[in-house]
């Protein structure tokens, strides 16, 4: 029986060995995220056909999955794209909105949402949709602290990834980062946005993109703007502080205020 015991360890060792080599020499295709330096730490952009991580800390759920709605906009812009979420996601952190996904950038046309029972449930529905290379990405939103997406899980999405050419997006929310076969590992948090024009109620969406993760390279971390027209990631530009002008139609009292303090 120790025989047959190490035989059947050195055999699945041998597999994970192989596994693990042929995901070092997996040259995947890349698209560029628009942002200059996030881009040069990934060598040209974000891989295709691969899985990518993003967590959030505290209450930053809604940044999170603002940054993964931009991600989804650089990766498949006219394909289908399917959304699992766990059935409480809304009561949690809100319901996705499909006029927001619009103002992002997003066709909510090409856009399938699909709430699983649990956790269980949705990382099956994913595997199956990354079987689909119809789509060009799944995301796959998992609340807390999930057991079933330990290393097996996640190597068995990036064969699967692999094998379809369809990218995937783990959306973590609530969550701690566990080892995983995962491409890149964002930490996502909400930056200050830039004022807009005075007919926009707020300003651009801006990310704090910490790169915590990169299989094959440095890693970083960033101020993104996002620019909705052009569905790309920015350095944001130096706006300076807003200075409030003096009361057009009340020149004199600042004038007598002059005049009293010379006096004085």
């Amino acid at each position: 029986m120790s025989g047959a015991r190490t035989n059947t360890l050195a055999t699945l060792r041998g597999r994970i060995e192989r596994i693990e080599a042929h995901g070092d020499a997996y040259a995947p295709n890349k698209v560029p995220l628009g942002h200059a330096g996030a881009d040069a730490t990934l060598r040209g952009g974000l891989a295709l056909a691969a899985v990518h991580e993003v967590f959030s800390e505290g209450h930053q759920s809604a940044a999170a999955t603002g940054f993964i709605a931009g991600l989804a906009g650089r990766i498949t812009a006219r394909r289908p794209l399917v959304w699992v979420r766990q059935d409480f996601s809304d009561i949690e952190s809100g319901a996705l909105s499909m006029s927001g996904f619009s103002e992002l950038g997003l066709d909510p046309h090409l856009l399938v949402t699909v709430r699983a029972a649990d956790a269980d449930s949705a990382l099956r529905t994913a595997a199956d949709a990354l079987a689909c290379d119809a789509l060009g990405l799944v995301v796959l939103e998992v609340w807390g602290e999930a057991r079933q997406l330990d290393l097996v899980a996640s190597r068995k999405l990036t064969l699967a990834a692999q094998a379809s050419g369809v990218t995937a997006l783990l959306l973590r929310l609530a969550a701690t980062p566990q080892p995983s076969t995962a491409e890149t590992r964002w930490i996502v948090r909400a930056a200050h946005s830039p004022p807009g024009n005075p007919w926009h109620a707020w300003g651009a969406p801006v990310f704090d993109a910490q790169l915590v993760r990169n299989r094959h390279g440095p890693v970083g971390r960033w101020i993104m703007e996002w620019k909705c027209d052009e569905c790309l990631f920015f350095e944001p530009a130096a706006y300076p502080q807003p200075v409030a002008a003096a009361p057009a139609h009340r020149p004199h009292q600042a004038h007598d205020g002059e005049l009293q303090r010379r006096a004085g």
